[in-house]
């Protein structure tokens, strides 16, 4: 059975994000420097780029849910410029090929079948969700892996609280409230969920794009959340 490694980025470690330059020389900098911190080959990470400002604006994609098989030819993908193709979620079963996220207040999930030997790194965003993205990541395993739900572990980042972030397509339910309901209706075990309950819209550790919107952070950025077969 494969383990996986799963690493998550702090403010302290620097923004892995800038979302009006893909060749940003500092954050590309910040990315190298905290995967190979933590024993990850910077050369072969690929990054989860849902890319929504372009995709709501430009491109007019709705969606929010396409997901992208990583093989090693892939490798490298958006990490020093644009992403070849937009995606919610990169997915391999190679060994040490990292997959990363940057996010800053959306969900950002690891799905990880040991059986299979298979690792997601989700974008489960609002748009995401309203469209079932958790639920839908589960079933991409099971559709192209023949994986048992409840075999799936998922490692879940800090994100913002209820009382600052609502989906109001959702009932007006939070973010990780959707996230849980979703996975535990996919058949995700809840034993199986380790989830970091830390809030990003309180949390000075970690970047919040929601409440830099509002004014109430100084600087935009993003963490990253990484996982690789090892």
């Amino acid at each position: 059975m494969t383990s996986l490694k799963v690493v998550l980025s702090t403010v302290n470690d620097g923004s892995m994000l800038n979302r009006h330059d893909t060749e940003d020389a500092a954050v590309i900098e910040n990315r190298r420097r905290f995967l190979e911190k933590n024993d990850i080959s910077f050369a072969t990470a690929t990054r989860v780029s849902p890319n929504m400002l372009e995709r709501a604006t430009v491109t007019h994609d709705t969606d929010y849910c396409r997901y992208i098989y990583v093989s090693p030819e892939f490798a490298g993908d958006g990490m020093t410029g644009r992403e070849s193709t937009a995606a919610d979620a990169l997915i391999t079963d190679q060994k040490g090929l990292a997959l990363m996220l940057p996010v800053a207040d959306c969900v950002g999930a690891i799905f990880f079948d040991p059986i299979k030997s298979v690792v997601m790194v989700s974008h489960l965003g609002r748009h995401s969700l309203e469209q079932y993205g958790a639920i839908r990541s589960v079933e991409y395993f099971t559709e192209h892996y023949g994986s048992n739900p409840a075999d799936i572990k998922v490692w879940l980042t800090p994100a913002p609280g209820k009382e600052s972030y609502q989906i109001y397509a959702l009932d007006h339910k939070g973010m990780k409230e959707v996230t849980f309901e979703q996975l535990q209706r996919a058949g995700i075990l809840l034993e199986n969920i380790i989830d970091d309950p830390r809030d990003t819209a309180t949390d000075p550790d970690f970047y919040s794009y929601s409440e830099f919107l509002k004014g109430n952070r100084n600087e935009d950025g993003d963490h990253m959340i990484a996982a690789v077969i090892e």
